[in-house]
């Protein structure tokens, strides 16, 4: 599962906006059912986040947690961050907003979905929940 957690400035980006987003970041995730990925759009008032002690009515900062799959190599992290920086820029670098995010990786040995334990990465059963798009008990 990826999980985005996608803290911005109130009214930064309409439904429609979040949508699209949304859409976008499934996308980076084709090996995966799409129902592993969660997007989470929490807003910040304008008095309520602060860098360095200051303000930062401007700022989008985003939390991403990887479980189902983890980076192999320094090569496939490179590759992938700038996949992400594409598929952000509309929303945040092009508008002006600033903007941060950090990727965590958790054992995939500590997750579990609807009481699930989901498929090893790559197999029959994973490829039947891709197929699916939904958890089955298999």
């Amino acid at each position: 599962m990826p999980l985005w957690k996608i803290y911005h400035p109130k009214d930064a980006f309409s439904p429609p906006d979040k949508k699209e987003l949304s859409e976008r970041i499934t996308r980076l995730y084709p090996v995966l059912p799409k129902f592993y990925v969660g997007i989470v759009f929490q807003e910040v008032d304008k008095d309520s986040f602060f860098v360095g002690g200051e303000p930062a009515d401007r700022f989008v900062r985003i939390w991403v947690d990887h479980i189902a799959r983890t980076f192999a190599n320094d090569e496939i992290k490179a590759r992938w961050i700038g996949m992400v920086e594409e598929a952000l820029a509309p929303f945040v670098r092009d508008r002006g907003l600033d903007w941060e995010y950090h990727i965590d990786e958790t054992p995939f040995d500590l997750w579990s979905i609807q009481g699930l334990r989901p498929p090893p990465p790559n197999s029959e059963h994973e490829k039947r929940w891709i197929a699916e798009n939904k958890p089955s008990p298999y």
